[in-house]
């Protein structure tokens, strides 16, 4: 029976649960307790790729209950320096070191741990990140939207217009569920992993900010916020400086002198366009 060891790159991005779907593994998936504590890790802190990791490891054992798929958790809980250096690599050679002593398939969508494993002599599935990217919260969005706004317990809005001029509509009558917000956070965190122009910018305890392309998007949640909400911006005109029409001390200031400079202004007047 083949072996496949998942690292924490392509569960995060809930690759796993697709690759079992769409039968391209077939036999045993054995998933590393040290991406377990990773991600448990990940959730305790309030962060949203904790909680994306382990609904892809539901999603996995699901698969296993209906007899998709076999299913075993493996590997030994790693020290908390091997979790407080993950970044650096520490759990990914756990991770890799497992599936070499077992004579395993590593899964990951690392370039760098595909290829230390190849180097190991490891037989390895590389899934590289997408160069494409659709996300649902995208459907909201048309020509003249600024911003969309989803919050549970309330329809969704969208800002439309531009810069200075614009008003709040309602795109919908329906009221979005905490499911419904908790599963387009979810999709948008599967997608900036998996994608070169996406990159989580921050993750912390009620708050993610995700950059998608033209998309900056800013995901709350309790303790920070009173339930679950999506901002998401976009920015429908390009503008340079000389397009504001400043005075030419103030220009002169802002490309020779000025270093951090502050935006200020009321809601709806541009701020994120200019900067």
């Amino acid at each position: 029976m083949e072996v496949y060891v998942p690292d924490t790159s392509v569960v995060v991005e809930g690759i796993v649960s697709k690759l079992i779907m769409n039968g391209e593994i077939k036999g045993k998936v054995a998933l590393h307790r040290a991406i377990l504590s990773e991600l448990e890790g990940q959730a305790n802190q309030g962060k949203v790729t904790g909680f994306v990791g382990l609904e892809e490891i539901r999603r996995i054992r699901d698969l296993a209950d209906k007899g998709v798929v076999e299913f075993e958790i493996v590997g030994v809980r790693p020290r908390p320096l091997d979790i407080q250096y993950a970044k650096y690599g520490s759990i990914d050679a756990i991770i890799r070191d497992y599936a070499w002593e077992n004579t395993a398939t590593l899964i990951t969508g690392d370039r760098t741990q595909a290829e230390v494993a190849k180097a190991m002599g490891l037989k390895v599935l590389y899934i590289p990140p997408k160069r494409e990217f659709k996300f649902g919260i995208q459907g909201f969005f048309d020509s003249e939207t600024m911003s969309v706004h989803l919050k549970e317990g309330v329809a969704p809005r969208a800002k439309k217009g531009r810069p200075g001029k614009w008003y709040f509509t309602e795109l919908s009558s329906k009221t979005l569920t905490r499911s419904d917000i908790e599963s387009l956070a979810n999709e948008i965190i599967e997608v900036a992993k998996s994608v070169p122009n996406g990159f989580i910018e921050i993750d912390r305890a009620g708050s993610t900010i995700v950059q998608l392309g033209g998309y900056r998007v800013i995901i709350t949640r309790p303790p920070m916020s009173d339930g679950w909400e999506i901002t998401a911006v976009r920015p429908i005109i390009k503008l340079s400086l000389n397009d504001y029409n400043l005075p030419d001390r103030l220009m002169e200031r802002l490309e020779e002198k000025a270093e951090g400079i502050l935006i200020a202004g009321a809601p709806g007047m541009g701020k994120t366009t200019f900067a």
